[in-house]
């Protein structure tokens, strides 16, 4: 896939971006840039503000202040399709599947979106279009699926539901790809399967990844910020993070070892 963008443009921009929810400020002053093509996480504990942030950036939540651009496009005010179309795809926290359908089904769903076909009746018969039957083909073996491409999503385990959430985030083509916390719940073997995915993403594709388990985080990022209580604590390189003790007390609390 190649993407383009005008030079010095950031595919992410934000600016003193906060929200408010009634008295709380879940996110406050938050401000970064991703560079196009890069690998960025966001960790912290639970509650941190990870996936306020996260809506805030998609469009689920309007902004209480601050400004986010796309490509250069100030998108503070567009609703989460507008943003959409500008090529950013992501995943939730809870599943998002049609359980009555098949893994293949699934990825067609996203597939029509991508093309930008609004009719349905396709499900009696999605073989009939050889082009996206191919692109599930190539999407699913990415995503180490094919082989239970035809098996009801209600019959697949955890693991490959989160597997099966990013094929369909991958085939809407993103330019920037943000993943909400995709090792949840799934088994050491499962999570080193998604490293190597993360790893093997086009690398014009523009990652940004929620994610609890650090080592997952720092294993596929080339920055990380760290948050706690809606603010950013730390902006650094993956070495910074590890090395840091005050992430470290932030994790495991000052009476660690």
């Amino acid at each position: 896939m190649s993407i383009t963008t005008k030079a010095g443009i950031h595919a992410l921009s934000l600016s003193a971006v906060s929200r408010n929810f009634g008295g709380i400020r879940a996110v406050a002053d938050i401000s970064f840039d991703v560079s196009h093509g890069k690998r960025i996480t966001i960790i912290g504990t639970n509650g941190a503000g990870k996936s306020t942030l996260f809506n805030l950036i998609t469009g689920v939540y309007p902004l209480s202040g601050g400004t986010i651009s796309v490509f250069g496009q100030d998108v503070s005010k567009k609703p989460a399709h507008s943003r959409a179309k500008l090529g950013i795809a992501r995943t939730f926290q809870t599943s998002k599947l049609f359980q009555g359908l098949t893994i293949r089904e699934n990825l067609y769903v996203s597939l029509r979106q991508a093309l930008g076909e609004k009719k349905i009746g396709w499900l009696s018969n999605p073989a009939s279009s050889e082009q996206m039957r191919n692109e599930s083909t190539l999407i699913l073996e990415k995503v180490d699926l094919l082989k239970k491409a035809d098996v009801l999503v209600s019959d697949i385990s955890h693991g490959e539901s989160r597997q099966l959430e990013v094929a369909m985030a991958l085939a809407m083509r993103p330019k920037i790809l943000m993943l909400d916390e995709p090792a949840a719940g799934i088994s050491p073997t499962e999570r080193g399967r998604l490293v190597d995915l993360l790893k093997s993403l086009d690398k014009e594709m523009t990652l940004v990844l929620i994610e609890h388990d650090m080592a997952v985080a720092l294993a596929v990022a080339d920055e990380v910020i760290v948050m706690h209580d809606g603010t950013m604590f730390l902006h650094g390189s993956p070495d910074e993070v590890r090395s840091s003790s005050a992430v470290r007390d932030l994790y495991l609390g000052r009476n660690h070892e």
